[in-house]
Order: structure tokens, then C-alpha cells, then sequence
């Protein structure tokens, strides 16, 4: 199938005619019906704008049905699609393209939208029949068309939509299926009528006929184990009240949860995972603003960690355009075991110091004008810190440099691990810019 537009207004067309547009991909066609220019037309002289709530309906009730046909045959993407009255967009299957642009055609045209109710009663899948109570055989061929490990999985995802627990397994040709309904399913269902309109409860009080097929064992574990089992019973009570994990990340809000937290979190906890496609010959690697992106954006990622981890409001590294000099040495080092960089440093050079002694409160020294590396911050991973990891890194920093490391400056505030880790290696005082 090749991509094609049926215009639906006579000549002479203009920005502002009809059309609908097919573009075919590789799992199915994207119907869309382009009334952009149609629409601005139309409001100029004053007339409605918005498409009538019926088309709406029509077009919505096609949409669902052929998506779950698109999942059915083992499509695993999403969709997305705009509102407004500009554009009408449909996902079918190839054989139900022609008909798709037909209901279209007079939906637009006529005014009539039995063509689209129509199609969807083509569509639609008996979704209801596969998850009726009860242990029984769907058979591939007879029930369903799908390999049975794709239509298990097709069926999964209808069952969590209604709260049902789908007890599946795919054989060779068939599926096995009991769906269930949860008692916490059921209270939210019987709380929240207004949420699910027309839900009947089908599952609760079924029982299963004395001649009804008998899943076959495969020696694998029981295959039934919570079968009549008691509901868990909630209660009550007084719980922690934490919101922020030790890696900086905010508990409880969706943008941190799940994988990202999860994520990110174990780079916190571990170190960064190099990428694979570089190439790491040492132990340690010295980044510096001229670097190739790929190495920049890796020190990007390991600064964001302490930023988030101390709510710093700006990350200490961002260097992340074009190869460009600095007048400091703005420079990174990295350190690396296991494929994570478990250890950071972010570097600079300047000649302005004074002597501190490490003590709270005592003044800091006569000005010194001596070009030393500074640290702008030092950054461990969670698993690896009182280990010595920050000491290695910061005498790296003093041996690339050509110093003594009681010769290093450290960037002012430091914060209390910088002052615990500057007294370990420097117990006599250090240089604070």
C-alpha cells in the first residue's frame, strides 16, 4: 500500500478543501482526515467550529476498536493523536482501510455516521466474552486468530483495565484463562460508581459448573494455590512520614517513581554506567571542556547526581556544546570500576588562595597569588564512600597537576564531607579559594 490523499471538495481546490490522507506503516494505516484550513474558513463567516458530538462519538468508538485490533495481532507501541476540530486521525488494519475512508467520507460530507458505527461493529473484539468468569480453553483458530503467547498478552492488559486478575497460561495452540475479580478491585468499582459506568460485577459469585474443563497440569508449581483464600484485611495506622530518599529524589511524585527513580537511584547508590561505546583504558579519565561530547555528556550525568543528592540549583558541570578553551582548565575526573564511574571531581585553575586551618571559626590567612588546582566539588558513590575513593581522586587531581596535594585549594563553602575528607588528607590546613 502506498500513501495517497482523496480530496472530498470539488475543483478548484484551495489550502482550505477537505481531504484524507493514508499513510501506511508497517503494522497498520494512519486515516487521517485533514480539515484545517476547512475549519479556519468556516470561522471566519462566524460558523460553528467544533466537530457535532455524534461524529465525536462515531470516530471514538472506531478508534478503540481498531486500536485493540492493532494490539490484538501483537503491536506493542502506543498512539497519541490531537483534539480539536482540524483533525479527524484512525489507526486500521490494512484490510479496513478503504472502508475507514468511505465512513469517513460521508461522516464528513453527509452527515452521517452510520458508516463509522458500522465499522466498529466490525472491529470491536469480544473482550467481554474472553474475560467471562469461569476456567475454560480459548483455542487459536476458534476463539482467536494470534499466536496464543501474543493474544495472552493482549488479554492481560483488557483484564488490568478492568480490574480483573487473569489467571492465564498459552499452550501450543490454546490459551488458559480464569479471570478473577479482587476484593480491593471490588470495593474501589462499588465506591466509585460514577468512575466505571455500566461495571457489573460478573466474577464474585460464579461458580464453576461440576463438568467444566480441568486445566491440565504441567509440572510446573500449583497452579492454584489462593483458590478460596481468605481477602487480606486493611487496618489503620501511624506510618513514617519521609518524603525525600537519601539519593535527593522526592517520594511519592510520579515524575520521581517508578523506573526513573529506580534508575537513578542505583547510579546514586553504585556510580553511573559508562556507555558502551567508550572506550576506557585506565582507571581514571581527565575531562576537559575540549573532550569529545561523548565524554562531556557522561560527566554531565555523574555531576547531576551530587546536584539532586544536595539540591544544588545548578549541576557543576555543563559543558556540553561545541569544543571550546577555557581560561581556568574547567576539567572533570572520572573514576571508574565495575563499568560505573563510582568517583568525581570537577577541577579549575586559578591564583587566588588564602590559608584556612580547618578550624570553625578562626579567619583565614594572608593571600597567596600561586596557581594551584581548585576543587570545585568531590563526589562519591553511595556504596563506596569511607573508603578512601575521594583521597584517590583528589591526589589524581594533585599528580596531573605537578603538586603536593597539601598544595590544593578547595573551592569556599565546603560543605561538612569536604571538611572531613580535606582534614584526612591535609590535617595541617589547606588553601580555600
Amino acid at each position: 500500500m502506498t500513501e495517497r490523499t482523496i480530496h472530498l471538495d470539488p475543483e478548484p481546490r484551495s489550502w482550505r478543501s477537505r481531504k484524507i490522507r493514508v499513510r501506511p506503516s508497517r503494522w497498520y494505516a494512519t486515516v487521517e482526515l485533514d480539515r484545517d484550513g476547512y475549519v479556519t474558513a468556516e470561522s471566519s463567516r462566524g460558523r460553528a467550529r467544533e466537530l457535532p458530538v455524534a461524529y465525536v462519538d462515531a470516530v471514538d468508538r472506531v478508534r478503540s476498536a481498531s486500536i485493540d485490533c492493532i494490539w490484538y495481532d501483537g503491536y506493542s507501541e502506543g498512539f497519541s493523536w490531537g483534539g480539536g476540530p482540524g483533525w479527524v486521525t484512525l489507526y486500521v488494519q490494512f484490510p479496513y482501510v478503504e472502508a475507514a475512508v468511505a465512513a469517513l467520507r460521508i461522516a464528513e460530507l453527509d452527515h452521517d455516521y452510520s458508516g463509522l458505527h458500522a465499522l466498529a461493529d466490525r472491529l470491536v473484539l469480544p473482550v467481554d466474552d474472553w474475560l467471562a468468569p469461569g476456567e475454560r480453553e480459548l483455542i487459536r483458530g476458534v476463539d482467536f486468530a494470534p499466536p496464543p503467547n501474543v493474544f495472552l498478552k493482549f488479554l492481560r492488559g483488557k483484564a488490568k483495565e478492568r480490574g480483573v486478575q487473569l489467571n492465564g497460561r498459552a499452550t501450543a495452540g490454546s490459551v488458559w484463562v480464569r479471570p478473577r475479580l479482587s476484593p480491593a478491585q471490588k470495593q474501589v468499582r462499588e465506591t466509585s460508581p460514577e468512575r466505571y459506568p455500566g461495571w457489573v460485577d460478573r466474577w464474585t459469585e460464579h461458580v464453576d459448573a461440576d463438568d467444566a474443563p480441568l486445566r491440565p497440569w504441567v509440572g510446573a508449581r500449583g497452579e492454584d494455590l489462593s483458590y478460596g483464600a481468605a481477602p487480606i484485611q486493611f487496618l489503620t495506622v501511624e506510618t513514617p512520614a519521609i518524603d525525600k530518599c537519601p539519593c535527593g529524589m522526592r517520594l511519592g511524585e510520579a515524575e520521581y517513581g517508578g523506573k526513573t527513580h529506580a534508575r537513578d537511584h542505583a547510579a546514586w547508590a553504585f556510580g553511573a554506567r559508562v556507555p558502551k561505546t567508550l572506550e576506557w583504558r585506565g582507571d581514571l579519565a581527565v575531562v576537559s571542556t575540549q573532550s569529545a561530547v561523548a565524554w562531556r555528556k557522561l560527566a554531565y550525568q555523574v555531576a547531576r547526581l551530587p546536584q539532586r543528592e544536595n539540591h544544588y540549583d545548578f549541576p557543576s558541570w555543563s559543558h556540553l556544546g561545541e569544543p571550546e578553551v577555557t581560561l581556568d582548565n574547567v576539567r572533570a575526573y572520572l573514576l571508574q570500576t565495575n563499568g560505573s564511574v563510582i568517583g568525581y571531581l570537577n577541577a579549575y585553575d586559578t591564583s587566588k588562595h588564602r590559608h584556612w586551618d580547618l578550624v570553625d571559626g578562626s579567619p583565614y590567612g594572608d593571600e597567596d597569588d600561586t596557581l594551584r588546582p581548585v576543587i570545585g566539588l568531590v563526589w562519591v558513590a553511595d556504596a563506596y564512600r569511607r573508603q578512601g575513593v575521594g583521597a584517590t581522586i583528589v591526589q589524581a587531581l594533585a599528580d596531573d597537576f605537578g603538586c603536593q596535594v597539601v598544595d590544593v585549594s578547595w573551592s569556599s563553602p565546603i560543605s561538612d564531607a569536604g571538611r572531613s575528607l580535606a582534614r584526612r588528607i591535609s590535617p595541617s590546613g589547606i588553601w580555600v579559594s
